[in-house]
């Protein structure tokens, strides 16, 4: 074949070549699906796939959408206000909680005088080691504690930080109600028109103690007063929590104290025993690059 026959020659084959060879692959799907859906087996199993792929093209993501929840429901925001100076740490407590005026201020009231018990400090592990261990590492000049009922361990940090020369002062949070059901058979105080008096007592119990100096308190759930420390910018060099048992109590009463966690102080707390207390401490361990050492039945971050 010359040259001039070859530039005669097609570069591709024919449009009708093509056509016909795409009719015989049409033929030939359609011979092989005719084949494959003549059995029952094979038509049930193509009427299911084509269901499995409908649903999914035209429904929510599912696994996405769950492991979204997950993170918004385990998310709590760490933003705060800016850090008030340690030294006016007290009188904004005073100011945004009591309008001004000291709580200490002529108390105690005269209808709760005659029904306030002279001495009642009840607590659980409240004159631990821990305590005097950490202050002396720390030298705290603010002290947070998220569950304090009568008081007993904020009355021992005072004690201690007052031998110590240290001048700190200690917030406790507590709505003072004690839980549904509680009643001490040794000492407790009668309720009166639906009131614990619990406040009153602890109120009582730091009078006793000399330290209404020393101690200011957050009538509140523990969710409102740690939220309300975050908005305002009160921060404390040592943080403990020692409120609910239970793991959800827990768990968010952990990530609302680490918010006002200042920089390089210590989040520590008690009842490691109490099952939901422990799985709430290591998950938030393992999730914010935390090792948990044990002090007898308290917990810390380290």
């Amino acid at each position: 074949m010359n040259i001039e026959d070859q530039e005669k020659q097609p570069s591709s084959p024919p449009s009708h070549h093509r056509y016909q060879r795409h009719q015989n692959l049409y033929k030939r799907w359609v011979a092989l699906a005719h084949k494959t859906l003549a059995k029952p087996r094979a038509y049930i199993i193509l009427l299911i796939l084509s269901f499995v792929v409908g649903y999914i093209s035209h429904s929510q993501p599912l696994i996405s959408q769950s492991a979204k929840d997950l993170i918004e429901h385990n998310s709590f925001s760490t933003r705060c206000g800016d850090p008030v100076p340690s030294s006016n740490i007290r009188q904004t407590i005073i100011d945004r909680v009591f309008s001004g005026t000291s709580p200490w201020k002529g108390f105690p009231p005269s209808h709760a005088t005659s029904l306030l018990l002279k001495e009642w400090t009840k607590g659980w592990g409240s004159n631990a080691a821990v305590f005097e261990h950490l202050i002396r590492q720390v030298q705290p000049k603010t002290i947070i504690e998220v569950g304090t009922f009568l008081g007993a361990s904020a009355t021992h940090m005072a004690s201690l930080t007052q031998k110590m020369g240290l001048d700190t002062q200690i917030l406790c949070i507590d709505d003072f109600r004690g839980w549904p059901g509680y009643y001490d058979e040794e000492k407790s105080l009668k309720m009166v028109n639906g009131d614990s008096l619990l406040l009153y007592q602890f109120m009582q119990n730091v009078v006793n103690a000399n330290a209404t100096e020393s101690i200011m308190f957050l009538p509140f759930s523990t969710g409102t007063a740690l939220g309300g420390l975050c908005e305002w910018g009160v921060y404390g060099d040592l943080v403990e929590v020692d409120a609910a048992h239970d793991f959800h109590s827990a768990w968010t009463d952990i990530n609302n104290a680490y918010k006002v966690l200042r920089p390089g102080g210590v989040l520590f707390g008690h009842d490691y025993a109490w099952v939901g207390v422990r799985e709430a401490v290591h998950l938030f361990a393992r999730l914010n690059g935390f090792r948990v050492r044990i002090d007898g039945e308290h917990w810390i971050f380290y």
